[in-house]
């Protein structure tokens, strides 16, 4: 049965206006066809990251800008939702969404029962290869981000403890750390507080803070499906840890995160949409390349746009907006960087590769479109721009790490010269800087990068 109908608060105050302005064209959604038999135009399921709060905002927004009206968000059962609208003739159209974890997205997929697959990590290559049938997953048209998330480790407010390391927390939620006191805290035993096994914030937590260590969960780990209900349970427990998304902090504390040699990090806006925060992630949503159904093909590209980027930021994530930050010049930075960081400002957005390639990722090709439209708005295609790249040391070879630093940083130039950008200047500074641990293949692929910079 439904329950609790509710307007959407979509409308301009709730979209930054000078993203209105420039919203890509998206087509007429009035065109589209709509169901006879009341069945759902579209059917998204998957991560409920995304499907909780970010997926009916995505699709409320999406309707209202095609001039759908009375949109609502209707609850439908336990993590379900359907979003109701009707066009301009009074039909009613429904768009149906299920959030129970990213791994049902690609079941859902592969028995036809939805059309696009949101999820909290990337798809496994396990889940590729079953689904191959339907087309390579993995492809820029099958694999679309569509934000940026932080994972926020979350204690109680009163907590003193400000940060600890990734080794440090694969120790505590694995029930190797037991009490506070150990952490150099107080308080008594620690309570564990987890996602559960569906869910995409578990996988990525797994991935970057447990398995990374060869280490499981402890037994005694509540586990939530819900993540407001976790971030609420740690914040009312003074002796609670858990990890949220970063839009579920809500009344907690966040801690500050390092790994490896990389300085620990606050999740602050700037570093999860760099990339650089040790527990950031991309959220996806995945689709079958060529899939047929229109609503799927047109909320894709709405979320891609900049009114769809803005809702993004609306709703707690991080939007894939290119904007330029000011940088604080320290002491263990290259003399190198030093003069950028006091002379130049850095581009939110860091150009990362292909798994085993030296081919810019899915998410790096649609940031050049986005680097050149700022670049192109700003008045910065001539001789403004320089391209910093980063590596990690294999075999302790650092002279190779500098080549390979280097030649990243020529390879994104290559691309933007494509768009009429004069490069001022590229450099490869190897290992320096790093923002993640150099002994997981993981944490290699974050360090090599390229950052751009603007002057």
């Amino acid at each position: 049965m439904l329950r609790s109908p509710r307007r959407l608060p979509f409308t301009a105050r709730l979209l930054f206006g000078g993203l209105l302005a420039i919203a890509t064209p998206l087509g007429s959604f009035a065109a589209l066809p709509l169901p006879t038999d009341g069945k759902p135009a579209l059917r998204l399921q998957g991560s409920n990251t995304i499907g909780a709060k970010l997926g009916p905002a995505l699709v409320g927004g999406m309707l209202e800008k095609d001039g759908f009206t009375e949109v609502r968000i209707e609850d439908s059962g336990e993590n379900e939702q359907r979003v109701t609208a009707r066009d301009d003739k009074g039909r009613l159209v429904n768009i149906a969404i299920a959030a129970h974890g990213s791994s049902t997205g690609f079941v859902a997929l592969d028995n036809n029962s939805a059309e696009l697959a949101a999820s909290s990590r990337p798809i496994k290559d396990s889940e590729a290869a079953s689904l191959a049938r339907l087309g390579d997953l993995k492809s820029p048209e099958g694999e679309q981000v569509i934000a940026i998330d932080g994972l926020a480790v979350i204690l109680h407010p009163a907590n003193p403890l400000t940060a600890l390391s990734v080794a440090q927390l694969g120790q505590v939620f694995a029930g190797e750390v037991k009490t506070w006191e150990e952490l150099g805290g107080r308080g008594g035993a620690i309570n564990l507080y987890a996602r559960d096994d569906n869910s995409g914030t578990w996988d990525t937590f797994k991935e970057l803070v447990l398995s990374s260590q060869g280490k499981s969960l402890a037994a005694s780990a509540k586990r939530f499906e819900s993540s407001v209900k976790l971030s609420d349970s740690v914040s009312q427990d003074p002796q609670g840890i858990g990890f949220i998304g970063l839009p579920y902090i809500r009344q907690a504390k966040a801690l500050a995160v390092s790994t490896g040699d990389s300085q620990p990090m606050l999740p602050s806006t700037e570093l999860v949409a760099t990339e650089d925060y040790p527990l950031s992630r991309r959220l996806f949503l995945y689709m079958k390349p060529g899939e047929g159904n229109p609503w799927a093909q047109q909320l894709v590209r709405f979320a891609h746009s900049p009114r769809g980027q803005a809702i993004v930021a609306q709703t707690g994530f991080i939007a894939q907006t290119v904007k330029a930050m000011k940088v604080d010049a320290h002491g263990e930075m290259p003399d190198s960087y030093s003069a950028l960081a006091n002379n130049a400002q850095r581009l939110a957005v860091n150009f990362r590769f292909a798994e085993g390639s030296s081919e810019l990722d899915n998410k790096a090709l649609r940031d050049l479109r986005r680097v050149l439209s700022y670049l192109r708005d700003n008045n910065k295609m001539m001789s403004q721009v320089v391209l910093v790249g980063f590596g990690d040391p294999k075999h302790d070879n650092r002279d190779r790490a500098l080549l390979l630093s280097k030649l990243r940083a020529m390879a994104v130039q290559r691309e933007l010269v494509k768009g009429g950008v004069l490069v001022r200047e590229i450099s490869g500074l190897g290992d320096a800087l790093p923002v993640a641990a150099n002994d997981s293949e993981d944490g290699r692929r974050k360090n090599r990068r390229v950052e751009v910079w603007v002057y």
